[in-house]
């Protein structure tokens, strides 16, 4: 049996708000496939952010542990957490957070070059990725330079420059225009096809979440496949 590649074991995390405790998840327990490509929805406030940073190990969960490809990371340190989260993750918020002061290029080869590999492979990497995002001829722009949906197909090119087995993605449409969200979720969907990656989905875009296949609800803490 091939080992999950995200695996939340008996998850729970709450935060206060004055006196009072509001919890998010307790007890959650849930796996996602090599493979898997699946969408969370639910209402505003209903924890769907908190899971993905949970997910991503961007946050801790109060009890319980989170695997990524079998390996917990509940006693991890800082460090060591991000250094597993360059090797297994790719990450795309809905705010694109590309670093001003570098080129389209730059900011798409960095988080490979940073990890030690090579300039040439790095950039070469990023070169191909940039590419099929449609953008090789941004890759001296600067990100003010661009429109909110290049932006947007930077990043997603920056997720994957690290060949992850994971992409974990937080509203990567939310900021963006009818048409400009359509391009990014084709070549969203279409590169984790053509990566085979394994792709988990926050959006509040029903209809997107449904061009994933499997769909599960947040609500009451608990995810429910629909």
């Amino acid at each position: 049996m091939m080992t999950p590649l995200l695996e939340l074991k008996g998850v729970s995390k709450a935060f206060s708000t004055g006196e009072d405790e509001v919890v998010l998840f307790r007890d959650l327990n849930w796996t996602l496939s090599r493979g898997g490509v699946a969408a969370i929805v639910g209402e505003s406030g209903s924890g769907k952010t908190t899971l993905l940073h949970l997910a991503a190990t961007l946050d801790r969960p109060d009890q319980g542990d989170i695997l990524l490809s079998g390996v917990p990371t509940a006693g991890l340190s800082e460090t060591a957490l991000a250094s597993v989260r360059s090797r297994q993750l790719g990450l795309v918020f809905q705010f694109h957070f590309l670093l001003k002061e570098f080129t389209v290029l730059e900011n798409v080869a960095l988080p490979a070059w940073l990890t030690g590999v090579s300039r040439e492979e790095s950039w070469e990497r990023a070169k191909d990725l940039i590419a099929q995002v449609g953008l090789s001829h941004r890759e001296r722009s600067f990100p003010h330079q661009l429109s909110g949906g290049e932006r947007q197909r930077t990043a997603l090119a920056r997720a994957l420059v690290n060949n992850p087995p994971l992409l974990l993605a937080d509203e990567p449409t939310g900021n963006l225009d009818p048409k400009h969200s359509q391009v990014v979720q084709d070549l969203l969907l279409s590169l984790v096809e053509k990566e085979k990656k394994t792709l988990l989905l926050v959006t509040h875009d029903e209809e997107f979440a449904k061009r994933t296949g499997s769909i599960f609800r947040l609500t009451g803490g608990r995810l429910e496949q629909e």
